[in-house]
C-alpha cells in the first residue's frame, strides 16, 4: 500500500511540470520537493492545500488541445510563488521552449518555458499575485479552434479555485468567499516626472544605486528593441522593469527626440528616488514577499532545535595585514573569512554535519560555506561551494559573482540551498557582538563582529594594542557539544592569527 500511495503521489507531484520547462536545477529541486512532501512531517495546512490545488486541476479533463500551466515548485521549500511579469499576453502564440512568465520563489526569479506550441488563451493569475504551487495560473490553447474550449475550461477553474485560495487550511470550504484583492499601491511621488516618462507609471525607480532591476525577459527585449533601461521606469514591483514598460518605452521614440533636456534630468533624478527608499504608509500592513515569507518559516522552523552558543575572541592584526597586500588583486575580506572557516571545519567535521531526522545526522560530503546578504525585502545566503578546495582568488571572484547575481534574484537553487555551515557578518556595521538563528538543516551558523583596537595583556605581563574581533557560534546541541564548538573556534583562532595558509 506505502509503494503504492508512492506511485500516485509522484504522478501527481509530476501534474504541474507538464505544460512547462525548467531548468536541470529546478528539476532536481522537483525531486527534492516530492520527497519532502511525501515525508510524513508535512503539516495538515500544507496537505490540505496540496488537495485543494489537486481538485482544481481534476476540473479541466485531460484533451490534448487544452492544457493548463500550472505555478511550479522552484525549490524545495517553495509553496506558492509570484507572478513577476508575463513574458506573453493572452492571444500570444507560444513556441516549445518559449518563456511565458517569471516567476518569483522564496530566493529567486526564474523563466518558466512551455512545454507545447499553442495560443496563451487566458492568464489566470495577473503579474503581482501569489499562487500555490501546482495550481492552475494560465490556459493553453492548441490552436484557435480550442479558444472557446479554453476560456470555458478557465472559468470552470476560477471557479472552483475562489474557495480554495479563500481559505487553503479550513475543513470546509466557503463558497461564498473569494480570494483577497492585491494590497493597493503606494502613492505616486510627490515630484512630477518627465513628459518622457508619461506613458510608464511607476512608485519605485528602477535603478537602484545605478544598477538596473528588471525581469529576464524584459532586459532580453530591451536588448531586441535596444531600448536602454537605465531611461526606462518600473512598473512591477517595487519598481521592477517589466516587459510593458520596455515595449511602451520602444514605442515612443518620438517623445524621447522631442524632450532631450528632460531625459538627463530623468536620469539624475533616480538615484536620489532610490535613497529615500520604497514609501512607508503609517498604519497600513504590507503583505510578505515570497522571500520574506520564506525567512519567517524559517526562524520558526529553528524553534524547535534545541541550539547553544559559544564565543570566542580573535586578534586580527596579521589577517588586517595580509588583506592590505592583497585586496588590490582582487581579494575580498569576506573570502578570507570564508577560507579560514572552511579550514577549520576541515579539521573538525562535527561542525559541518547536520541532523536532518532527529534521531540521526549526516557527515556533510563536502564543505559548503554561505553567506548571509542583505537584500531588498529580506536576506539570501549564497553558497560557496567546496570552499576548502578553492584558493583565495578564485573564492574572491566566486563570491562577487554570487552577490551579483544574488541581489539580481537570478541564484539557481544550487547556490544557496546547499550550504552546510552559515556565515554572518555585520562588522562592517560597527556591531561589536550579537548572536546568529540557526538555519534549518544546518549544525552551525557563526556570527562575526567588528575588529577593534584593544588593550590586551601579553604573555611578558607587558600591555600592547591590538585589533580583535568576537565570533559567536551557534549550533545544533544535538549533534554538536561543547567541546566540539570550543575546539573548532580554537583551530579558527590559529588560522586567522597566523593566516600564511589562507593565500594556498
Amino acid at each position: 500500500m506505502e509503494a503504492c500511495s508512492a506511485v500516485q503521489a509522484c504522478s501527481a507531484s509530476l501534474a504541474p511540470w507538464r505544460g512547462q520547462q525548467v531548468s536541470s536545477a529546478s528539476k532536481i529541486e522537483l525531486t527534492t520537493s516530492f520527497l519532502s512532501s511525501y515525508a510524513p512531517s508535512r503539516s495538515h495546512g500544507h496537505m490540505a492545500a496540496r488537495k485543494a490545488a489537486s481538485k482544481a486541476r481534476r476540473v479541466v479533463s485531460p484533451c490534448a488541445k487544452v492544457r493548463e500551466i500550472f505555478m511550479p515548485a522552484l525549490s524545495s521549500t517553495m509553496t506558492e510563488g509570484k507572478i513577476v511579469a508575463w513574458s506573453k499576453s493572452e492571444g500570444d502564440q507560444l513556441s516549445k521552449g518559449e518563456s511565458v512568465v517569471v516567476v518569483e520563489s522564496d530566493k529567486a526569479d526564474m523563466d518558466v518555458e512551455t512545454f507545447y506550441d499553442g495560443i496563451l488563451a487566458v492568464i489566470l493569475v495577473d503579474e503581482g499575485e501569489v499562487a500555490a504551487v501546482g495550481s492552475a495560473i494560465a490556459v493553453l490553447a492548441e490552436s484557435e479552434d480550442e479558444l472557446d474550449a479554453a476560456k470555458a475550461a478557465a472559468a470552470k477553474l476560477k471557479g472552483s479555485s475562489a474557495p480554495a485560495a479563500a481559505a487553503p487550511a479550513a475543513a470546509a470550504p466557503v463558497e461564498a468567499s473569494a480570494p483577497p484583492p492585491p494590497p493597493p499601491p503606494p502613492p505616486a511621488p510627490a515630484a512630477p516626472a518627465p513628459a518622457v516618462a508619461a506613458p510608464v507609471v511607476s512608485q519605485h525607480p528602477a535603478a537602484e544605486g545605478g544598477r538596473i532591476v528588471a525581469t529576464p525577459y524584459a532586459k532580453k527585449l530591451a536588448k531586441e528593441l535596444k531600448v536602454n533601461l537605465a531611461t526606462v521606469r518600473g512598473s512591477g514591483p517595487l519598481g521592477r522593469i517589466v516587459a510593458a514598460d520596455v515595449e511602451a518605452a520602444a514605442a515612443a521614440p518620438a517623445a524621447v527626440a522631442a524632450a532631450p533636456v528632460a531625459a538627463p534630468a530623468a536620469a539624475a533624478a533616480a538615484p536620489a528616488a532610490a535613497a529615500a527608499g520604497p514609501a512607508v504608509v503609517p498604519g497600513s500592513t504590507v503583505a510578505f514577499s515570497g522571500m520574506q515569507a520564506a525567512v519567517a518559516r524559517n526562524m520558526e522552523a529553528s524553534l524547535a532545535v534545541p541550539t547553544f552558543r559559544v564565543g570566542y575572541t580573535i586578534t586580527t592584526d596579521a589577517l588586517d595585514a595580509l588583506y592590505k597586500q592583497i585586496k588590490g588583486k582582487g581579494v575580498t575580506m569576506t573570502a578570507l573569512l570564508a577560507k579560514a572557516v572552511a579550514m577549520a571545519l576541515a579539521q573538525h567535521p562535527t561542525v559541518n554535519a547536520s541532523c536532518r531526522d532527529g534521531g540521526s545526522f549526516v557527515f556533510a560530503p563536502s564543505i559548503n560555506v554561505c553567506v548571509a546578504v542583505a537584500m531588498d525585502g529580506g536576506l539570501i545566503t549564497p553558497v560557496l561551494q567546496d570552499t576548502d578546495k578553492m584558493d583565495i582568488y578564485t573564492l574572491s571572484n566566486k563570491w562577487r559573482e554570487l552577490v551579483q547575481k544574488a541581489r539580481e534574484k537570478r541564484l539557481s537553487p544550487a547556490e544557496y540551498q546547499t550550504g552546510t555551515f552559515t556565515l554572518s557578518n555585520l562588522g562592517m556595521y560597527g556591531v561589536d557582538r550579537f548572536d546568529a538563528i540557526l538555519p534549518p538543516g544546518q549544525g552551525a551558523i557563526m556570527a562575526v563582529g567588528a575588529s577593534r583596537p584593544k588593550v590586551v595583556a601579553l604573555p611578558n605581563g607587558m600591555f600592547a594594542v591590538r585589533r580583535q574581533m568576537q565570533v559567536n557560534v551557534t549550533a545544533d546541541h544535538r549533534i554538536i557539544y561543547g567541546a566540539d564548538l570550543a575546539a573548532f573556534l580554537q583551530t579558527l583562532a590559529q588560522i586567522i592569527e597566523n593566516p600564511k595558509d589562507l593565500t594556498f
